[in-house]
């Protein structure tokens, strides 16, 4: 029985001390709004620590929805741009019968080029193609030991024409189909063995634009559910922490505390959690990126857009802008969580 009473006594005497100190933190509050903000910082880091299982799973899982927004925003921009530079670099080639005229192939280059969506026009005759054959294939000893004059003549005779055509806009090519099947000159000088090539390079640009659309939207839904994730997890390590500390906050609703430095602490642990997996998301997305770079320019893939950025005096505002989103998510669910449950501590 003497054991019981001193255990209670001891409890009397620390929550009396407790509640004579935070008489004190609250008298000295409006004086010092310097020592009162740091006061809240500084418990809101001890709670941080105090839950660190629940608020390492709830930053980590920040993190891991913000490293998956960041991929899904370069995959869509890369993606998108790489279709747009092989939009850039397609031509049209429409084979011409060997030894056309220089003049005819002016004349052909003059009518093609009325069609308003023609950007540039470049026409080759037989023999320049023959140069440009032997070009190709300089490196090639096998190739240049067998061309003679005799072979030289003889591949010119049967060398077609070329005559090839970047456009403004290669989805929208029907006028440029009708008026090479239609024109007469054109019918006289087209080579008969090898079709104009239309379609060439648009089944691979029409893929890598639905890869882009396919990135953006699965992206979105997956860094949405881990968004939804992410907030329950801090929305529960806060709830905890709320009841954990009920007797604490029992005390300083007694003496008087206002709601702001009660409701202070939690949001600042859920706002440290936001800042580490800001941090640990940017850096996670900077090195993979600059890892699979080099691999993705191997493929064809444009980075360029991106590449400018992590590599510019921007990089500090792509660090903020994750960090920015980390407090955000942190003090919404923290909201959330001390609206709903601080009252009934």
């Amino acid at each position: 029985m003497g054991e019981i009473d001193k255990s209670k006594r001891d409890d009397k005497l620390l929550k009396k001390a407790s509640k004579r100190g935070l008489k004190v933190m609250h008298r000295s509050k409006k004086h010092h709004p310097i020592r009162n903000e740091s006061r809240i910082v500084k418990y809101g880091a001890k709670g941080f620590f105090r839950n660190i299982w629940l608020s390492s799973a709830a930053t980590i899982v920040m993190a891991i929805t913000m490293i998956i927004l960041f991929v899904t925003i370069v995959a869509s921009v890369i993606l998108t741009n790489t279709a747009e530079m092989m939009r850039d670099k397609i031509d049209i080639t429409i084979y011409l019968k060997p030894n056309v005229s220089d003049e005819t192939l002016t004349e052909l280059s003059n009518i093609i080029s009325k069609d308003s969506n023609i950007k540039n026009v470049e026409v080759s005759n037989s023999e320049q193609e023959y140069e440009k054959f032997l070009s190709e294939n300089s490196e090639s000893s096998e190739i240049t030991n067998i061309l003679d004059e005799e072979m030289r003549k003889l591949m010119i005779s049967k060398m077609q024409g070329t005559m090839r055509i970047k456009v403004y806009n290669i989805d929208n090519i029907d006028s440029i189909k009708n008026l090479v099947e239609t024109d007469a000159l054109f019918s006289q000088n087209l080579d008969t063995e090898l079709s104009p090539t239309y379609d060439v390079n648009r089944a691979e640009i029409a893929t890598i634009t639905s890869w882009a659309r396919i990135a953006r939207t699965g992206g979105i839904i997956l860094a949405v559910v881990f968004l939804v994730v992410s907030i329950l997890i801090v929305f529960s390590t806060i709830r905890m922490a709320i009841f954990s500390r009920r007797e604490e906050i029992y005390m300083m609703k007694l003496v008087g505390a206002d709601k702001g430095f009660i409701r202070g602490p939690f949001l600042v642990e859920a706002e440290i959690c936001g800042l580490i997996a800001g941090v640990i998301a940017a850096t996670v997305s900077y090195f993979g990126f600059m890892f699979f770079a080099p691999k993705l320019t191997g493929y064809g893939i444009n980075v360029s857009a991106i590449l400018d950025i992590l590599e510019s005096n921007k990089l500090i505002l792509v660090y903020l802008v994750f960090i920015a989103s980390g407090l955000i998510i942190g003090r919404i669910s923290a909201g959330l969580a001390v609206s709903k449950y601080l009252h009934k501590a």
